[in-house]
């Protein structure tokens, strides 16, 4: 019945999903926007508690609400967390109507072929079993393409669909993301390659089978509408990518039928030291235009 529910909510509902999955190695960084120096903490527990407080203040707040995010990311350190005496997962869906995602990608390996896939997941079963018994919905795992390289670019997709499907049989719906970095100097060329992969690869799906898309805004506004559109695809999302917010949203804006999935952006103007009122009216501030250009 939960993910039923989650899968209605999410094939229908206007709204956008927020990535708040930020791990080991990203945590550092997104602590420091937040206004925590590395001088704060004196190791990882200590750090990994200042983010969880961060996490769950943005989850706690009045202004994160159903109505605009239909969805959150989680790192696997916050699924082990409570928020105010419940596992994290299930405090987002059963306090706020938030449908929770877990990242399960071990990061990325050296580029070869112009792009860094993933590392090895040995442990992704285990992982995959706990976040179901968490109500948790769905999955997300992250490759990067720097080049247009067709071999490069094929490799990718088939790594990500091999571990979708694995997935996909422990009862969750991943979201697969090959993002397409925007420091490229071939971004528009590795797009068009990229499209072309993920629509051979999804008409291999058997019909039953569904995933998400989590991809970098494109140069060609509306490139990705065959995605959209296939009957495998629940939702395609958009990451900002390195976009300022604004610029982020105006992308967004040009291409119909894709959500946000935002991450920095997000926190961008969220610090440590701002009174509840202030912090509130930021996050307000940030998740209206965001909203916004999810609905095109």
């Amino acid at each position: 019945m939960t993910f039923s529910k989650q899968l209605e909510k999410m094939r229908t509902q206007d709204g956008f999903i927020a990535a708040l999955d930020q791990s080991g190695g990203s945590t550092p960084k997104a602590l420091k926007a937040y206004g925590i120096n590395e001088s704060d903490y004196n190791n990882d527990e200590q750090m990994y508690d200042l983010v969880h407080a961060m996490r769950s203040r943005i989850i706690t707040s009045p202004v994160f609400t159903s109505d605009r995010i239909i969805g959150a990311i989680l790192f696997e350190n916050t699924l082990d967390r409570e928020i105010e005496g419940k596992p994290t997962s299930q405090y987002l869906w059963e306090e706020k109507g938030v449908v929770p995602f877990l990242k399960v990608d071990k990061g990325l390996e050296d580029k070869a072929n112009g792009v860094q896939l993933m590392k090895p997941m040995p442990e992704l079963d285990q992982l995959l079993a706990k976040a179901k018994a968490k109500d948790v919905f769905g999955t997300k795992m992250r490759s990067v393409i720097w080049e247009a390289n067709e071999q490069g670019i094929r490799d990718v997709v088939a790594q990500q669909i091999l571990f979708a499907q694995q997935i996909i049989n422990a009862g969750l719906v991943p979201i697969i993301e090959p993002e397409v970095s925007i420091d490229s100097p071939e971004k528009a060329q590795a797009e068009i390659i990229l499209n072309h992969e993920l629509m051979s690869q999804l008409d291999n799906l058997h019909p039953s089978h569904y995933v998400m898309l989590k991809l970098t805004l494109p140069e060609q506004p509306n490139l990705y509408a065959d995605t959209i559109s296939h009957p495998n695809v629940i939702r395609v999302v958009a990451l900002s990518g390195g976009f300022p917010l604004m610029k982020a949203c105006e992308k967004l804006s040009e291409n119909d039928g894709i959500i946000a999935s935002f991450s920095r952006v997000l926190t961008d103007d969220l610090y440590a030291d701002q009174p509840q009122n202030e912090f509130d009216a930021a996050l307000a501030e940030t998740i209206e235009p965001i909203y916004q250009a999810s609905r095109t």
